[in-house]
């Protein structure tokens, strides 16, 4: 069998996820992978065109890409009271963000729906600019944009680029809904394998988790070559906030928050249709 196409962020929880993979410290029943490292953004266009065997996608995505891949049951990222960030030079209100240029992610990430969520309006009634996402401090700086859109890291660095924070969409959404946490990202596998080889997949890749929970240290150290603007210690602090109980599985809680917050989206005209969650259920 060809090796099968693992798609995933050069960042360092994702790096951390997939060291035991990456380095071929796990059992992984005679299937190899090609990991295959971009950002975000483009791994969700590329999951709609359903081109890589397993994905990293946004939840936002999932939206758009449900009827060719279902989502594993490990590999979540949640933001449990924290989330993607809305910075600017100086605090606006909800109100005076709504009137602002922001420079976003990328429109199929889940830090964008989030953001049309909160403010309560579509895309198309507020005025924002795709950047990518290592360069949304710079844009807001620059004033090529006054209020930056910040995922992965940034959410930890913003204090250094002397910016201030107008909102945590992940600190509002477990405020509005119950403490649960806000779905970022998941992994997904394509519907082509069979349902055994897909539930054979999603163990390979829980295995990796767990065994880079339990070998933290030399984990954090593989994945600080993609801890950009990061040293040792805040680069294990983003690891933690991403790599969790949760990722190794949703658990009911996780499930709920996905069902709210893409139930949310279509009810509100942001997404194009109910989502029927296709969950691999854990073995």
């Amino acid at each position: 069998m060809p090796p099968l196409t693992l798609g995933h962020s050069p960042d360092p929880d994702d790096a951390f996820m997939f060291y035991g993979l990456a380095r071929n410290l796990i059992p992984t029943q005679g299937f190899t992978f090609e990991h295959i490292l971009q950002d975000i953004q483009t791994l969700n266009e590329r999951a709609t065109r359903g081109e890589l065997d397993i994905s990293a996608i946004s939840i936002h995505a999932y939206a758009y890409v449900s009827d060719k891949y279902a989502l594993l049951p490990s590999g979540a990222s949640m933001g449990d009271g924290y989330g993607p960030m809305l910075v600017a030079k100086q605090a606006f209100t909800k109100a005076e963000v709504g009137q602002k240029k922001i420079a976003v992610p990328g429109t199929m990430t889940s830090a964008f729906l989030a953001l049309q969520l909160w403010l309560g309006k579509p895309a198309k009634e507020f005025n924002f600019v795709v950047v990518p996402f290592d360069q949304i401090f710079s844009a807001v700086k620059s004033g090529a944009a006054d209020i930056g859109l910040i995922i992965h890291e940034g959410q930890l660095t913003w204090q250094k680029e002397g910016l201030k924070v107008c909102e945590d969409l992940g600190a509002w959404w477990s405020r509005d809904n119950g403490g649960l946490p806000l779905p970022l990202g998941g992994n997904v596998i394509h519907k082509r394998f069979a349902p055994e080889v897909r539930q054979t997949i999603s163990k390979i890749l829980t295995a990796s988790i767990q065994f880079s929970l339990d070998h933290r240290q030399e984990a954090v150290q593989h994945a600080l070559q993609y801890a950009r603007d990061m040293g040792s210690d805040l680069a294990d602090k983003f690891v933690g906030m991403y790599v969790n109980h949760w990722t190794l599985d949703y658990g009911e809680k996780g499930r709920e928050s996905i069902r709210r917050f893409l139930g949310r989206a279509f009810e509100r005209g942001l997404i194009p249709h109910r989502q029927e969650l296709e969950f691999m259920e854990t073995v």
